[in-house]
């Protein structure tokens, strides 16, 4: 579901309606917040965009990165 270009790491996640896509990225923010590493991200109705990459190494794709993406698929996972 991940894809690595241009120094990021992506994906696209789709729910139900706005309200799940919502309440997943509310999960996501939580985890974000406690590894201290925040995504880029879109929301459109039911579908959600996530770009990762660490600022503060360069803006390239680090094990930060990694780490906060198997906690949005475990997230995700709980949705499908």
């Amino acid at each position: 579901m991940w894809t690595e270009k241009d120094n990021q790491l992506s994906a696209t996640f789709t729910f139900k309606d706005f309200t799940q896509a919502f309440a997943f990225m509310t999960e996501v923010a939580f985890h974000a917040e406690k590894q201290s590493h925040h995504p880029l991200w879109t929301n459109v109705w039911n579908r959600v965009e996530i770009h990762l990459s660490t600022h503060d190494a360069g803006d390239i794709v680090t094990e930060k990165d990694h780490k906060l993406a198997n906690a949005v698929d475990k997230v995700y996972a709980r949705y499908q």
